[in-house]
């Protein structure tokens, strides 16, 4: 494989467009891509014309305009090229200005909450220039916006869009505050570490709940589960390499730079991980990765599980979203150069973010909510529902200096011998590593590691975007008007650190102690996505929004709705899976078993032999079938009541802590049966199988 050949082939990118554009054309929308410059609607028609032909010698015979609604996937129609042109029946092959730029969708049939009645159906989707079009199998596909008849946006690609926009025009304003002049955009740049679980199809297929809600509604502990930390960054298996060495494949045609792959801390567990691209682009890539690994990982005879707890007892999957600041000149305004304790515009884009961080820490937290997420976060495998930052302790000995009026020390770095005369020394980084923060300062980026791993990343670049945005302003504002730039740089530092020094933590975010130590500091602890989600109700985040043209408060609150109604039906779906597989399949098994057993102690009394144990285990056994069957009827009934609430967060809080809690004692029963029904009549694959298979 010559990846050189290979890398971007299926993309309609800069190297395509640099030869079938003319110059005028190309040096235009390069303007529009690179810089953020309004798009010249004359330069569409050759645009069309040269991604129509190329997409054809693609192998395309269709274009569609992709787009990502409100529902955490990617949508879009497919018409062909083809045109009859004549009475003969003549055809050709046709690609206007009008298609590429503007499609039409019917906005009612998407999740709009609220913002378009059921009876209004026309909505538009609008071409996005800044990411490239490329061809998957017979179709062209084309990144636009999703927004209503009435403008609102109802999508996530316009917000994210919005926000980096915003994020540019204060950034940039900042930057000539402190004198740079030479910037004209920053933009956000995202590498997004993809984990996800790989399991035998077959086995996968015997598994109601898999197929169905992305996760194991039943399982016992397997007797080998991820104790010999064995699996980690240990040797690819063969299936799974080839699987890998296809998806990388696949994603370099369509020119996602996947870079490391490797295996994750439990067993049958992955991750893949993407070069860094401007936030929407990752964003975008990100989707693709996911839709492609669900769809190669079948043709290798794999199922691949996206859900952020599809095992209990083991670890999860996240999204970890790094993410730095990078303006037109190169700069990266996250790297802090050798001497970080003089570099008070790295330290300001500290105080930014401890800033943003704090004062929205409820939006962070909710950007990452999900079902799905709320049976990893907190987990001691995934940061806690707590928002804090790290930055190490020299950093924060740094700001914390210049807080108190003192001069910062600067830190040698040392270097590390081995011990071994072959093998070279290496410089040692100014702080460890923090993997249990949910915010953590790596180096020259921030790593945001809530995001669950079946998300879309534009939720939580959204909200990091505009609370940076609002950092950049209230900092520009304050340096425009001083007298005094260093002097007033080092007094926004020593405000910021006097107001938000509270969500500095540098210790273990697992340990028990930092709950109760969050809470002495008053920061948000939202335990459920039901109540993070309230965070999108709050006068000062609606206000945030609104301020910055992100979201209306309209779309705010469509937002707030759709959130809670997805995570109502996720529940509801999960419950009454749950009911199917444990009457018709787990209880039916068990009576099955319990008869087998009751046949074998007949008969041996029958024999004059006294089979005590086998009668105690029987009645083990039969004990444990009737609490499944009274625990089934305690959740049906449990769940029905939960149709009766009309008021969506009521009815989210009541399936959180009631519907969820009633699940919980039925499965528990139902995975100590396991542990002793014979494996012959268990009526699903197990854990054991299902995590050691391939």
């Amino acid at each position: 494989m010559n990846i050189e050949e290979i890398f971007g082939s299926r993309v309609f990118g800069d190297a395509a467009m640099k030869k079938r554009l003319p110059r005028r054309v190309y040096e235009s929308l390069t303007r529009t891509r690179r810089l953020g410059e309004n798009l010249d609607p004359e330069i569409a028609d050759v645009v069309a014309s040269a991604m129509k032909d190329w997409a054809i010698e693609q192998g395309a015979t269709h274009y569609s305009h992709w787009f990502q609604p409100m529902n955490n996937i990617t949508a879009g129609k497919h018409d062909a090229f083809l045109s009859v042109t004549g009475a003969d029946g003549e055809i050709s092959m046709e690609f206007s200005r009008k298609a590429l730029i503007q499609g039409e969708a019917d906005s009612s049939s998407f999740p709009s909450g609220g913002l378009r009645a059921t009876f209004e159906a026309r909505g538009y989707t609008t071409w996005d220039p800044t990411s490239p079009a490329f061809v998957r199998d017979d179709t062209l596909f084309i990144p636009t916006a999703f927004c209503s008849y009435n403008g609102e946006a109802l999508d996530a690609k316009t917000p994210l869009l919005r926000s980096m926009q915003a994020l540019s025009q204060e950034g940039v304003r900042l930057m000539h505050a402190l004198g740079n002049q030479n910037v004209s955009r920053i933009t956000p740049m995202v590498g997004a570490e993809q984990e996800y679980f790989l399991v035998d199809y077959p086995l996968y297929n015997q598994r109601l709940d898999l197929k169905i809600c992305g996760r194991t509604l039943f399982g016992a502990k397997p007797s080998k589960g991820q104790e010999l930390d064995d699996h980690y960054c240990g040797r690819i298996r063969i299936r799974v390499g080839e699987f890998m060495q296809d998806l990388d494949r696949n994603l370099w045609e369509m020119g996602i730079a996947s870079k490391t792959k490797h295996n994750e801390a439990a067993p049958a567990q992955h991750e893949l991980a993407p070069e860094y691209s401007t936030a929407n682009i990752a964003c975008d890539h990100n989707q693709l990765i996911m839709e492609t690994m669900r769809t190669l990982s079948k043709k290798h005879g794999l199922a691949c599980l996206l859900h952020e707890k599809p095992f209990d007892h083991i670890n999860g999957s996240g999204k970890h979203n790094n993410y730095s600041l990078c303006t037109d000149t190169g700069e990266n305004l996250l790297s802090p150069g050798k001497h970080p304790e003089h570099n008070l515009q790295f330290l300001l884009m500290l105080c930014a973010f401890l800033r943003g961080v704090d004062l929205y820490a409820d939006l962070l937290r909710m950007s990452a909510a999900c079902a799905g997420n709320d049976h990893r976060l907190g987990g001691g495998e995934a940061p806690p529902p707590i928002i804090s930052i790290f930055l190490g302790n020299h950093l924060t000995s740094i700001l914390n200096n210049i807080a108190a009026g003192s001069s910062p020390n600067s830190v040698c770095r040392e270097t590390m011998n081995f011990g071994v005369n072959t093998i070279p020394s290496v410089t040692r980084d100014e702080s460890d590593r923090n993997r249990t923060s949910p915010f953590a300062f790596t180096g020259n980026k921030f790593e945001f590691r809530m995001v669950g791993s079946s998300q879309s990343l534009a939720y939580s670049e959204v909200v990091l975007n505009t609370v940076l945005a609002d950092s950049f302003h209230v900092f520009a504002e304050r340096l425009e008007q001083a007298d005094d730039r260093d002097r007033e740089i080092r007094a926004i530092i020593a405000d910021t650190i006097a107001a938000h020094q509270r969500i500095i933590y540098n210790g273990n975010n697992y340990s028990k102690d930092w709950v109760e130590e969050a809470e002495r500091r008053g920061l948000p602890i939202l335990r459920s996505s039901a109540e993070a989600f309230r965070a999108l109700t709050e006068e000062k985040n609606i206000r945030l929004f609104d301020q910055y043209h992100v979201f209306s408060p309209k779309e705010t609150q469509a937002r707030y709705e759709i959130q809670l109604e997805n995570y109502i039906h996720v529940i509801q779906i999960e419950a009454a899976t749950m009911l199917e597989i444990a009457k018709r399949q787990i209880i039916p098994s068990c009576i099955r078993y319990s008869g087998t057993l009751a046949h074998s102690v007949h008969e041996l009394n029958a024999c004059g032999i006294n089979p005590q144990r086998m009668q105690t285990h029987l009645e083990s056994v039969s004990c444990s079938v009737e609490a499944a069957m009274e625990r089934t009827g305690k959740l049906e009934e449990i769940l029905q009541q939960s149709t009766q609430i009309s008021d969506l967060y009521c009815r989210a809080q009541y399936l959180s802590e009631q519907v969820c809690g009633a699940m919980a004692r039925l499965r528990t029963v139902c995975d100590s049966l396991e542990t002793v029904v014979d494996q012959k009549e268990w009526p699903m694959p197990t854990y054991t199988d299902l995590l050691h298979r391939i």
